[in-house]
């Protein structure tokens, strides 16, 4: 094993003893106390199976039969959701099979942050992850269950269904994905046309088309954004069947992933004599796996927070210098969209998860002594699901890429560190994508613009009054302001500016989608302005430093004058009100900082 991750990896599991034990305890507890339907008294009992046919009411009288609950995040509405629709049908018709049950323990909100890009609604996204938790604690709470499986993949929803999962930590987990959509517009096409749009170069109907073609069908989005990077991590977290993340939706590999899923779990209930329950499934060297996954390809910049939740939903503390430390030794091995030009589709035929834990393995940057859902070892993920005369196999899977443009080998990384850097300096700390960021673009020195909405950007853009070198500063975007919702329309103004020939970065304490791109961006800064951060101190013309490179932010003013300055004053009442986001007020309240997991519990 690598020395930086043992030695983060004990850190960690210092840093978290007594937080871990105690929810080893907990969870030890809920199974003395048999929180299952064994202990439900008779009438509790035949309510929870009231709706179910003859057999299955004679199965759950018999606690020597699992019942597995089922968890969704459908809806008709969403590509990646979509598929999940007739997934409980096809689940509960394979346990019936095999002598257990299946039930419907509840479904999960799933919101789009494509969607909401720029509207109400994006203030509400990052705090939907904590309310997908507590549904899966509501659906779970009729202690029905010996196992469930969690049918989600995208932004909040994952990282949400992990932590309500780890909070029923004594019943056994596994994560069904749905799969990305096949390529449609290759990613470097439309980001072209939404520069032209944002010119004035193409009409809104080409714009439309663009999109239309890029997003077309069911599934998963094909950049390697927020969705695809939960797949990712945990993937290599052996909480998914190996080689199942990205598997087309509606194929017959698929559906026979899916059903193997279902089959799985029993295996892993109090009933079979193989009992393993996630929350002891999930350790420290899980956790400390899937930031390895996350820096090895470049992956979404919202992990750095949902990871940190994440893991103290098992009691493990993390923080961003873990993150730091591990990315001085975690190589970049993989470029997808918008790190490079290829998409999560084309990342799967070059080689895909099972390439990636095999070289990640050879260097011992991965802990293969770790539990998974097939088993202990994470060498078992070396292996790719295919059918073989209609039935599903693993395979040992590509031994070398079968593109290096694409996938990198060990030997020959694409970047010796992480493509994430955590950035530091007077103005407190933040987190950067430099992946996706070219190296001359990623140092720069220039007057600060200052905005306290992304709203007023763009009409500043539009005026012609961003045509120079500038570090735009976006604040009381934070969780305790507005709910830190995502930037990601203010890339493609800067992209242009950027391609003009201006040095521009962003500083902000919101966030970006996980398709961050080539502007260098400076995100989650912590202290919030809202919170007091130094981001609430700086004034329109201030030299400001960002250097990706070295993983410094300063605010180049006197501290002699900056302790005489006061923070600037705004009304947020807008964005508290209307749309729902009044509901939130008590959620957006408690929210920690970025850096603790931007969590309310």
């Amino acid at each position: 094993m690598n020395p930086t991750i043992l030695a983060v990896t004990q850190r960690i599991i210092n840093r978290s003893k007594a937080t871990r034990e105690a929810y080893l305890q907990r969870i030890e507890h809920a199974m003395l106390k048999k929180v299952t339907r064994a202990s439900l008294p008779c009438s509790n009992l035949a309510h929870g199976f009231a709706a179910c046919c003859l057999d299955e009411k004679n199965d759950l009288k018999n606690i020597l039969k699992s019942n597995i609950g089922i968890v969704s995040s459908y809806n008709d509405m969403l590509s990646a959701h979509k598929p999940y629709e007739f997934y409980p049908e096809q689940i509960r018709k394979v346990l019936h099979e095999i002598g257990a049950v299946g039930q419907m323990a509840g479904g999960v909100p799933a919101m789009c942050d494509g969607v909401t890009q720029g509207e109400p609604g994006m203030e509400i996204s990052l705090m939907s992850r904590d309310v997908i938790a507590m549904s899966v604690a509501v659906g779970l709470s009729h202690n029905m269950f010996d196992g469930a499986l969690y049918l989600g993949v995208c932004d909040k929803i994952l990282p949400g269904l992990f932590i309500g999962a780890l909070s029923f930590g004594h019943l056994p987990a596994i994560f069904v994905p749905s799969g990305p959509m096949p390529s449609g517009l290759p990613n470097k096409e439309k980001v072209r046309i939404r520069q032209l749009y944002s010119e004035g170069k193409a009409s809104r109907e080409d714009l439309l088309e663009s999109e239309s073609a890029s997003y077309h069908t069911s599934g998963t989005c094909t950049f390697y954004g927020t969705a695809n990077s939960n797949q990712m991590v945990i993937e290599l977290m052996g909480l998914h069947l190996p080689g199942a993340a990205f598997v087309h939706p509606e194929t017959t590999l698929r559906y026979e992933l899916t059903n193997a899923a279902a089959k799985q779990i029993t295996r892993l209930t109090n009933q079979s004599g193989n009992y393993m329950p996630v929350g002891k499934m999930v350790d420290e060297k899980v956790i400390i796996n899937g930031l390895v996954a996350l820096l090895a390809t470049g992956g979404s910049t919202n992990l750095t927070m949902h990871i940190v939740a994440m893991a103290k939903a098992a009691g493990i503390i993390i923080n961003w210098d873990d993150i730091s430390d591990l990315s001085t030794v975690v190589p970049l091995l993989s470029r997808i969209y918008p790190n490079g030009p290829a998409d999560i589709n084309y990342f799967q035929a070059a080689g895909g998860t099972s390439l990636l834990v095999r070289e990640l393995l050879f260097a011992g940057l991965l802990h293969e002594d770790v539990e998974t859902v097939v088993g202990r070892g994470l060498s078992r993920y070396t292996k790719e699901p295919i059918l073989e005369n209609g039935k599903l196999i693993f395979r040992e899977g590509p031994s070398k890429s079968l593109d290096e443009n694409v996938i990198a080998s060990i030997n020959k990384p694409f970047n010796s560190h992480g493509g994430l850097k955590v950035m530091s300096g007077n103005l407190g700390r933040a987190i950067m994508k430099t992946s996706a960021v070219t190296a001359e673009h990623q140092i720069i020195e220039a007057p600060a613009v200052v905005f306290n909405s992304q709203y007023d950007l763009d009409a500043e853009y539009k005026a012609g009054n961003l045509n120079k070198d500038c570090v735009v500063v976006v604040r009381y975007q934070g969780p305790k302001a507005i709910g830190m919702p995502e930037l990601h329309k203010l890339i493609t103004p800067l992209g242009v500016l950027q391609d003009r020939g201006y040095k521009i970065a962003l500083l902000t304490d919101g966030r970006l989608s996980g398709a961050s791109g080539k502007v260098p961006a400076a995100i989650h800064v912590t202290p919030e302005a809202y919170a007091g951060g130094l981001l609430s101190k700086v004034q329109q013309g201030d030299m400001i430093r960002v250097n990706g490179q070295t993983g410094e932010i300063t605010l180049l003013v006197d501290e002699v004058e900056l302790a005489a300055r006061k923070a600037a004053t705004i009304d947020l009442n807008d964005s508290h009100q209307g749309f729902g986001r009044e509901l939130y007020t008590v959620i957006r309240e408690n929210l920690t900082s970025a850096e603790e997991g931007a969590v309310s519990f």
